[in-house]
């Protein structure tokens, strides 16, 4: 069965207002579908238009051309408004921006609050949300006192609350170190692969990305690569003239490479590199 998509983004521009006459656009012409219940991400470097993207999603940013439609509805009509908050949820970089009370349980309430959810079902959802995240044993505590990463996870429990069928993170992780960052991770791929949550992940960290089921790369407001990881990862020069890096993995078997050393750049993880390394050497010994 043809999955449906959740989000479709047709020829749209935009610019801020307030910019000189003749300056570059924001996002230039940007054609863009997301399928119901998959995990895409979002690469480019600052300026290449990826997080203006992810606010045209569920309606923060408007495009001055073009059209946005989530789950079918025009994000431009403003009698759509709360269907499409209630359809896809925003997490931001800082978490401190999206915590707004003084104990956790009553932040990851306050959205399902707003919308007028029945009190009842409303504890049923906090008390969901701070499961998929793993934070039930912090319900009572005072976010102010948590690290980065569990801040963070709080923040998306608050969205899960909202119930929505799409979340967006806009470079999530940003300001965490490298423990609350896997902490996030974790919890992204927990919501898409046992919920069927939508997922769309901005991010600057190739490991990251290569999580993800299908690559998104931006580059002065347009998409210069879409694919599974896999393929986009083996541009090597291609990624990096853009300023970007690739997976570690994917730079080490490039180098390899380029010594004459005949291994597959799509080996992403660890283990299909060593893998690959491993076999390349086996190979060459043989010969």
């Amino acid at each position: 069965m043809e999955q449906k998509n959740i989000i479709e983004i047709k020829d749209v521009t935009f610019q801020y207002p307030d910019v000189p006459e003749g300056s570059n656009l924001v996002l230039d012409g940007v054609n863009l579908s997301i399928e119901q219940g998959s995990f895409v991400a979002i690469l480019g470097h600052n300026g290449s238009g990826k997080s203006t993207l992810a606010k045209h999603m569920n309606a923060v940013y408007l495009p001055n051309g073009g059209t946005v439609y989530v789950d079918g509805m025009d994000t431009a009509d403003e009698t759509y408004l709360l269907d499409i908050r209630r359809t896809v949820g925003m997490v931001f970089q800082n978490p401190d921006n999206q915590i707004v009370a003084n104990v956790v349980e009553e932040d990851v309430a306050f959205a399902p609050e707003n919308l007028g959810v029945p009190s009842a079902e409303i504890q049923q959802r906090v008390d969901e949300a701070l499961r998929i995240v793993g934070m039930s044993k912090y319900a009572q505590h005072a976010p102010h006192l948590l690290s980065g990463g569990q801040k963070q996870r709080v923040a998306i429990a608050g969205v899960i609350a909202m119930q929505p069928r799409c979340i967006v993170l806009d470079e999530p992780t940003a300001m965490l170190d490298p423990i609350g960052r896997q902490e996030v991770m974790e919890t992204i791929l927990r919501l898409n692969r046992e919920r069927g949550t939508t997922v769309v992940l901005i991010t600057h960290h190739m490991d990251e990305a290569a999580q993800a089921q299908r690559l998104v790369v931006m580059d002065h407001g347009k998409i210069v690569a879409d694919g599974p990881p896999k393929t986009v990862f083996q541009d090597v020069e291609g990624i990096r003239r853009l300023g970007l890096t690739v997976p570690d993995t994917v730079g080490l078997l490039y180098e390899l490479k380029q010594r004459g050393i005949d291994v597959p750049l799509d080996a992403l993880s660890e283990d299909e590199c060593a893998d690959a390394i491993v076999a390349a050497l086996r190979q060459g010994k043989d010969e």
